[in-house]
Parts: C-alpha cells; structure tokens; sequence
C-alpha cells in the first residue's frame, strides 16, 4: 500500500506485529474505561482508496488526486488532529475510570510521530517520559505500535503491579 515515490507518507512507516491478550482474574483492576471515537470526517486526511473508492476497474488516481491503492497523508492536519485527541481521550479515559493523569504510570501510545506525542505532553502539562516510544528505532508500525510498545515496556521494566497505564491511538480516517 505504499507508495515509495510519496515521501511526505514512505519514510514514516515500519512493519511490525503484535497483539495483547487479556485474561479474566480475580485480583481488582483491569480495564477501568475505554474511550472508542470514530471521526470519518478526516477521511481525505489519512488513508488508503480502496474498494468502493471509486467504481472504475484500472483506475490509478482517483478525483482528489489520491492514488488508488496507496497510503495517502496530510501530515500537517493529521497532526493537529491526533495531539487533540490524544489529550481529550486520555483526559476523558482517566476521568471515567476515576483517577487523574497524575495517578498514571505510563502512556502507550500508537507510535505515529515523536513531535505528536511530545505537543500531547505538552497540552496535557505532562512530563514527556510518561509516554513509552520506540518510534525512533521503528517507525511507525500502525496497528501493531500499541502492543510492541507495550511488550517493550514490560520487558524494561516500566509496568509494575498496581500501576495505572494507558492506550491512546489513532488511525486511517481518523
């Protein structure tokens, strides 16, 4: 889905995999709140024309100037966007759990750019080294940052019995 002549979206991108399994347990905790939003309206900022894009077999550019089948990126306005909701989500997250930012160990966040998670900390009035990154050893992994971040955490340490962590992502359309 890449296209290596787009250099504003090729450069940013890893590949990884990962995923988390949850159990049930006797102990208290887990998930104390999820915070799940859909925002189609950026459609056109972040994405991939696909099926349903556009209706004509052999199509390479659809009308926008999108390539069909391509990985397309506004990175300017995708960057507005996701500092906004990474601080509104992780704010209303630990509000419907109960605790405060203060009360939080770690941040996991989708490893999508270290300038959106550094501008996030700064509108949060958090220290930078709540948040867990890797993206400058891996890019950005999509789907699969969450949990390689987090397998990277536990594997140094940063999670503890009794620690509050969180996940904030984000993702194509927004």
């Amino acid at each position: 889905y890449m296209d290596w002549n787009d250099r504003n979206v090729a450069v940013l991108f890893g590949d990884g995999a990962g995923a988390v399994v949850l159990k049930a347990s006797d102990v208290e905790g887990g998930v104390l709140s999820a915070v799940l939003r859909s925002d189609g309206t950026g459609g056109d900022l972040l994405g991939i024309p696909s099926v349903g894009s556009h209706d004509i077999d052999g199509v390479t550019e659809i009308s926008n100037g999108h390539k069909f089948g391509k990985m397309h990126m506004n990175g300017g306005e995708v960057f507005k966007f996701a500092t906004r909701v990474i601080a509104d989500s992780l704010t209303q997250a630990a509000q419907q759990a109960g605790i405060t930012l203060a009360d939080v160990k770690l941040i996991v966040p989708h490893q999508a750019n270290a300038r959106i998670l550094h501008s996030a900390a700064r509108s949060l009035k958090i220290s930078e080294s709540l948040f867990m990154t890797n993206i400058d050893r891996y890019g950005n992994t999509s789907a699969a940052s969450i949990p390689i971040a987090l397998c990277e955490a536990i594997q140094q340490g940063r999670i503890q019995a009794n620690d509050y962590i969180a996940f904030v992502g984000f993702g194509g359309g927004l």
